[in-house]
């Protein structure tokens, strides 16, 4: 494949005491994983010799101290520290949470800046990158300042996909968090997201209620009759096809969900546990309403098997083939999406 067809995909690294190095390492080891994409790694090119010397790895790593210097056909890392880094498999420490946001930035700076095209961001641990300097929940917190747009964190696989009104909110905070306002985004959000970065031209969208068998009529609290029930009134109004609000507790053991191109949970584990029972290992968290594309696999940082060579590498595979293929249709999307008749007659 010609370099200018390459997709360049930026990585941050994550925990260095998690998996986040071995499953980037597993995914890359097979030249042909080189064929479709240009991965760029933000690390050091020295702490990556030792994540390859401790897993017995072939892999051969391109070291590069500016992403102005990107290599195709190459694995590059960019050398975002030139110091030597304590590697403590399994251990949270704080340290190596600040060299995760050293990566994170350095990536998304890249991004901002076109050397990358996508970024995947391997595991971090939520608690050791806190700082004065960085007070995030988490990845799509952070994203969503840095670059433009209204984030949303959209679980997605080949059988299932689950956008969050509330994401990491605290169970007893997230109805208040609920506004009509907040709805209409969130579901314009995935239903913009649905056509351009997935080619659903006219997406059918499910709503979870907020209470156990949608309030019952208000019997189990009202938030579904006097907030959600309009919300969705207004946007079926506009002619999108956005149905609900449904009881949660049989919506996914009915198979409903398969009648739908997306499902809008109203809170973290109403959406996340079932996506997670249904995807597990195939699943990728795609961040969508960003101007620019982030995938991440749809497990942590799995302290208790870092450094064992034990982990899977397979939904990071599968956020790199998401990142890619997002990318690609967007970019078609926002080509041809203002002239249908130049796209068919292609």
């Amino acid at each position: 494949m010609k370099k200018e067809n390459r997709v360049v995909v930026g990585i941050s690294i994550g925990d260095l005491n998690g998996i986040g190095p071995e499953i980037i390492i597993k995914c890359y080891e097979d030249p042909r994983s080189l064929e479709l994409s240009t991965p760029v790694i933000f690390a050091s090119g020295k702490t990556m010799q030792f994540f390859k010397n401790h897993f017995k790895s072939k892999i051969n790593f391109f070291n590069i101290d500016t992403p102005k210097k990107i290599a195709h056909g190459k694995v590059n890392v960019v050398d975002v520290w030139r110091e030597s880094v304590k590697i403590e498999f399994g251990k949270e420490d704080r340290k190596i949470g600040e060299y995760a946001i050293k990566s994170l930035e350095a990536a998304t700076s890249a991004l901002k800046q076109d050397f990358i095209d996508v970024l995947v961001t391997a595991p971090i641990n939520k608690s050791n990158i806190q700082s004065d300097s960085f007070n995030f929940p988490g990845h799509t917190d952070y994203l969503a300042k840095a670059l433009n747009g209204k984030s949303l964190m959209f679980m997605v696989s080949d059988s299932l996909r689950i956008g969050l009104l509330t994401d990491h909110v605290p169970l007893k905070d997230a109805a208040n968090h609920i506004t009509e306002n907040l709805v209409k985004d969130k579901i314009n959000t995935v239903l913009k997201s649905l056509k351009q970065d997935f080619g659903i031209r006219k997406p059918k969208v499910a709503v979870l209620a907020i209470n156990p068998h949608a309030g019952d009529n208000g019997v189990i609290g009202d938030e579904d009759d006097t907030i959600l029930k309009p919300s969705l009134d207004k946007i079926k109004s506009q002619g999108d096809l956005v149905y609900g609000p449904y009881s949660a507790d049989s919506f996914f053991g009915s198979n409903n969900y398969k009648g739908f191109d997306a499902i809008i949970a109203s809170y973290h584990d109403q959406g996340l546990i079932p996506f997670k029972t249904i995807a597990f290992g195939q699943g990728v968290n795609f961040t969508a309403g960003l101007n620019k594309v982030r995938t991440s696999p749809d497990h942590g940082t799995a302290y208790e098997i870092a450094g064992q060579n034990k982990a899977d590498e397979s939904s990071f595979k599968q956020a790199i083939q998401t990142a890619i293929k997002v990318f690609r249709n967007r970019t078609e999307f926002n080509h041809y999406g203002k002239d249908p008749l130049r796209k068919a007659s292609k």
